[in-house]
């Protein structure tokens, strides 16, 4: 990291004084990320002075690395004719993605810059539903014929159009534009010059419709380790494609999203600063939730408190009974959320009797240590049966619950991390303090 400090501090310098050439030699050697980092480090008037430097076709692939802070700033601070040929010439689903998150002024500011041909292509594609295949594919890459032969494709690839999102894959049509096969470039290049495409290719390729869910796109990429997925219409014309970064994108938000409703953080997609005052609103509404679902907690103990006050000692217990039920109760929420987003077909009443036989195993080992402690420490068998059955009937319900919990909800179409950490250890605290007051109400009394 200090070698590239050094290096940028360098590079701050040739970009000022406006060395062109010296400034190229060097900028060019960096990976694109790196490039983006070091447009970001710039100062505001020095941003200016990259239309200078870089050509438009350059920028605009440097444009695809950054971060949306740094691509608003380009588009406020380079020149606009410079602007307008580098946005134009940036991939399609950057493009979407970049102005999806813009306000609606800023987004008409952009449109202004775009030439009749793409303003039409994301237009439409700004419409697709969000969160779907077609929310997320490029319209850019290269198909081929079936009709033509090995050698007519790679000549006509050496002058293909540099933006053609990939070349790993070269999909099959026919003169309609209907999708008919996949070939790889590697089965290409070592067929013989005059073979024909409809005899080398795969007629059974993989492919999503517009509609597929993001989520199954990137499933089915993993399952099947592609590196794109064509997306095809009902009458199987090719529309686009789907490719492995776009979902590793997908996958990265995915489970931030997850991750956040796990924690019990609310948190809104415009809310991309972590301010103070953000973060206080993101984790908020599940505390006031919370604190609601606390007060049963509380009743019930109300209700129990003639137990409680007969047999103080079971005060000492509580902690530890409701902890252990939260903790395993978010263990198996844990397992449960993400066998369903790993689609995981196992069975649900077998997985369920798998959950609950290793949640008694826990139950049954936690139950004897803690009778064991609690007849050393008050010297009294039945305090320390009630404290040891209610642990372990404790500890295998949560089980139950926090596995079987996220599942109902899938089951209702509701989004299975909302059964999130707090929810589920309130539920698992709230059976608990049942159990354990009713046996010692039972037992003691």
């Amino acid at each position: 990291m200090e070698n590239k400090k050094l290096y940028f501090d360098e590079m701050f310098k040739l970009v000022k004084n406006k060395k062109r050439d010296e400034f190229r030699k060097e900028f060019l050697k960096l990976h694109e990320r790196d490039q983006a980092d070091f447009f970001h480090e710039l100062y505001p008037e020095n941003k200016r002075n990259i239309s200078e430097l870089l050509l438009p076709d350059e920028f605009a692939e440097l444009f695809e690395y950054m971060d949306r802070e740094s691509q608003w700033e380009s588009i406020k601070t380079l020149p606009e004719l410079y602007l307008a040929k580098s946005i134009n010439l940036v991939a399609d689903n950057v493009l979407v993605e970049f102005i999806d998150g813009l306000e609606e002024n800023e987004q008409e500011e952009v449109f202004g810059l775009l030439n009749t041909e793409n303003f039409a292509l994301v237009t439409t594609l700004l419409h697709n539903d969000s969160e779907t295949a077609a929310a997320i594919m490029t319209t850019q890459f290269f198909t081929i014929n079936v009709e033509d032969t090995a050698d007519k494709v790679i000549n006509t690839l050496r002058g293909m159009n540099p933006k053609s999102e990939i070349l790993f894959y070269l999909y099959c049509v026919d003169d309609k534009n209907h999708l008919q096969g996949v070939v790889s470039l590697r089965d290409l290049l070592l067929s013989p010059v005059d073979s024909i495409i409809k005899d080398l290719m795969n007629k059974y390729p993989v492919y999503v419709s517009p509609e597929t869910d993001q989520e199954e796109v990137a499933k089915l990429i993993s399952d099947y380790d592609l590196l794109a997925i064509p997306v095809v219409q009902d009458d199987n014309v090719l529309l686009g494609i789907v490719t492995v970064d776009d979902v590793m994108d997908i996958m990265e938000e995915e489970f931030t999203e997850d991750f956040h409703k796990f924690s019990g953080i609310m948190k809104d997609d415009k809310d991309e600063d972590d301010t103070i005052l953000s973060m206080a609103k993101n984790r908020l509404p599940w505390i006031i939730i919370l604190l609601f679902l606390g007060l049963i907690s509380a009743k019930l103990i109300g209700h129990f408190e003639e137990t409680l006050s007969q047999v103080v000692a079971l005060a000492a217990f509580m902690p530890i009974i409701l902890d252990s039920a939260g903790n395993v109760g978010t263990q198996s929420l844990a397992v449960s959320v993400r066998r369903l987003t790993l689609g995981d077909e196992e069975k649900f009443s077998s997985a369920l009797i798998k959950e609950l036989v290793t949640g008694a195993i826990i139950g049954v080992v936690a139950g004897a240590v803690i009778t064991v402690l609690s007849l050393l420490m008050y010297g009294d068998k039945m305090l320390g049966l009630v404290v040891g059955v209610s642990l372990g009937v404790t500890l295998s319900l949560s089980t139950v619950i926090g596995y079987a919990v996220p599942k109902i909800f899938n089951r209702l179409a509701i989004d299975p991390a909302v059964a999130s950490g707090p929810f589920i250890t309130t539920l698992c605290d709230t059976f608990a303090l049942i159990l354990y007051f009713g046996l010692a109400t039972l037992l003691l009394i």
